[in-house]
């Protein structure tokens, strides 16, 4: 399956994220910025123009310091979620085991693994409907049964290899008001998007753990964050599997004594698959409606990293919905009420 080739600047075209990433690698690179400041101070021909115009000479400043800051920031932040550990990857050797991999999100991330030739377990309720790499095997599972679950782990470690890293991607939504689903509804969204989670960890991670080497990647949403009409349900079952990764990370290191396993959270925006068919969302500058392919791409650089992380896609939003519970109380609820919106369906 031949993905859409990546065009300049993006494929969802220019936006706030590309624009904040050309800030990312020119005014807030340390790296640049800090020469820039060292040669305004410390030569003559610098000394002279910062005399002529001091808010040069304020503006580098301040660059240089938010970009020293930012990257130590971000060194930080690496260094604690991977708790101060390196570990080494053979991709050769290494088992995936994806849940919804045969269509969406999840079917162009076992394309992007299996063409690098790294082995990837597709679970799902249904086999993709184009050629598999070589690579890639398919496996159909109920993942809300841990019967069923455990049957077809037990397949994957006799016929394919003893899984290493698990990728929870497996998700449903309907779209409907807390009023408007039934109870067979809402307990098929919470067991699919957030108890399959539970399972499928008791299935993999005790390998995982014991070998003191492997990742868990959560794909929650930006909706864990922000809670829309028509998409509490979903909302309130990509927190909980936001919660679901945050606890994991702490247990693996506090409980299961394996700090060198990997923890990585991904949440994204409205994408253009399935799973929103019946939903109207927005496409802007700010909040692009993503492609598959380009939350595919995330996912699979951080799984190649061989480091725990977060993925936010878009970038830009993700950052403003993780801060939305901070914002006083009359934005929070005004802004929950201007996305009903997007939830009218088409």
């Amino acid at each position: 399956m031949a993905s859409p080739a990546k065009t300049w600047p993006s494929r969802e075209g220019f936006t706030a994220d590309v624009f904040a990433k050309a800030i990312q690698r020119t005014l807030l690179n340390p790296w640049k910025i800090v020469p820039l400041f060292a040669m305004a101070q410390y030569t003559v021909k610098g000394r002279e123009l910062l005399t002529t115009r001091p808010y040069v000479w304020k503006a580098l400043r301040n660059l240089a310091a938010l970009a020293v800051l930012g990257r130590i920031g971000a060194w930080l932040d690496c260094r604690a979620v991977n708790n101060g550990v390196s570990d080494h990857y053979d991709w050769n050797r290494e088992v995936v085991v994806l849940t919804g991999g045969s269509n969406g999100i999840g079917r162009q991330v076992a394309q992007l693994l299996g063409e690098r030739g790294i082995k990837v377990a597709i679970l799902d309720i249904a086999p993709p409907t184009d050629t598999l790499p070589n690579s890639l095997r398919f496996y159909e599972c109920d993942i809300t049964s841990p019967p069923t679950i455990a049957e077809v782990a037990c397949t994957i470690r006799t016929s394919f290899g003893r899984p290493s890293i698990l990728i929870n991607n497996a998700g449903i939504c309907t779209g409907k008001t807390i009023l408007g689903s039934s109870e067979a509804q809402t307990r098929r969204l919470f067991e699919v998007n957030t108890l399959s989670h539970y399972w499928l960890a008791q299935e993999f991670l005790p390998d995982i753990v014991a070998a003191n080497h492997g990742m868990v990647v959560t794909v929650a949403s930006q909706a864990g964050y922000t809670v829309t009409p028509n998409m509490v349900d979903y909302s309130a079952t990509k927190a909980a599997a936001i919660a679901f990764h945050e606890g994991l990370a702490a247990e693996l290191v506090t409980r299961y004594h394996a700090p060198r396993v990997r923890a990585v959270l991904v949440t994204q925006s409205f994408t253009r698959t399935a799973l929103i068919s019946n939903l109207t969302p927005e496409d802007t500058w700010l909040h692009p409606l993503l492609h598959p392919e380009t939350v595919a791409e995330g996912i699979v650089d951080q799984v190649l990293s061989g480091q725990s992380g977060y993925v936010a896609v878009p970038g830009v939003v993700g950052w403003l919905s993780q801060r939305i519970r901070g914002f006083p109380l009359w934005l929070q609820h005004p802004l929950r009420c201007q996305l009903e919106r997007l939830m009218r369906g088409s």
